[in-house]
């Protein structure tokens, strides 16, 4: 098994409340710790009443705090949103709390639906400057020269690692042009994701961080000690899709005991596409599943998303992932 991480959208459940949300995430996460897990990372997400990691950089310091070792950061900051230097400033000031363990994850996507990013004054213009947003991000962080009239404060000579997040082969030739890890969408947009694969490993160009590609890859994994309890626990995460899908998103459903009697046909095969790389079962019939899935994508790491409505079943499929992953070796991560 290889390196394993967690990405979280710090889901709030029906009947909870954001604040719930966060608190559950800081109990997720000194868990996972403990668990050994690699990194924990936000998702960057507005306007979702069933999503509370809106303030990515405020939720990264937060999980930061509340745990002493486990790398902590963004998947992502969706770039095109921000200014590069308030980023580099945000970011810098977090590697300076707590050096050595803050990324940077970056996507080019708004997070959100188009009315939402007008109010956040997002330049759809800007999802194209994206390379170049990037490249003066990664200037903010250089050592300073004495030449730059602009300086990320904190942010100058740290060095919070960069990745390119993506679900599109264009992602992947960027990530593989700068020499930078990749993380690919696939936990929800499986399309492409071989394209993808092959366009970052045949671009790469060795960088000052980072020698040879390095893959980071999103998956659903819910487990459980039965079969029919962990299938029962995912119908909260394909009614939530289901939601996406109908464009009436809300909070995380609870499961039901028939996910059928919900959607009809031509929605149960659009969420079961979106949901393509998901692993649901015990760890006996999911561990064969994961280690197939990691042998046709050479993945060295993956990120693995659990979006379960109860906090008590979210952390038993966590930790069972976590023995899973320690019956295996262990990839080199990139940090």
């Amino acid at each position: 098994m290889v390196q394993l991480s967690i990405l979280d959208i710090i889901p709030v459940p029906e009947g909870s409340t954001p604040g719930d949300a966060l608190r559950r995430a800081a109990n997720l996460a000194v868990a996972a710790e403990g668990w050994g897990y690699n990194r924990y990372w936000i998702a960057e997400h507005h306007n979702m009443v069933g999503a509370a990691g809106a303030a990515t950089a405020v939720n990264v310091c937060h999980i930061a705090g509340a745990t002493r070792r486990i790398r902590v950061g963004a998947g992502g900051i969706m770039l095109p949103n921000h200014p590069p230097l308030i980023v580099a400033e945000q970011f810098g000031t977090l590697e300076s709390l707590y050096p050595g363990r803050i990324d940077l994850g970056l996507g080019r996507a708004p997070g959100t639906d188009h009315m939402t990013a007008r109010a956040m004054r997002r330049n759809t213009g800007r999802a194209q400057e994206f390379p170049f947003e990037v490249q003066e991000l990664q200037g903010y962080f250089q050592p300073d020269d004495g030449a730059a009239r602009v300086r990320a404060i904190p942010g100058t000579g740290l060095r919070v690692p960069l990745w390119i997040l993506g679900s599109s082969p264009s992602s992947g030739a960027l990530a593989g042009a700068m020499g930078l890890p990749y993380a690919f969408a696939s936990h929800f947009a499986p399309d492409g994701l071989m394209e993808g694969l092959a366009t970052y490993r045949s671009s790469f160009a060795p960088s000052e961080v980072l020698s040879a590609p390095y893959v980071m890859l999103g998956v659903n994994v819910i487990l459980a000690d039965t079969q029919r309890e962990a299938e029962r626990m995912f119908t909260s995460i394909q009614q939530r899709y289901l939601n996406i899908v109908r464009g009436t998103p809300g909070k995380l459903p609870a499961p039901v005991d028939d996910i059928n009697s919900l959607w009809t046909a031509s929605e149960a095969r659009q969420v079961s596409h979106m949901l393509h790389y998901s692993f649901v079962g015990t760890v006996e019939s999911v561990g064969p599943q994961l280690s197939r899935f990691i042998d046709q994508t050479a993945a060295d790491e993956l990120i693995v998303s659990a979006t379960l409505y109860d906090a008590a079943a979210r952390l038993r499929s966590y930790e069972l992932l976590a023995k899973l992953g320690q019956a295996g070796p262990v990839s080199q991560a990139y940090a």
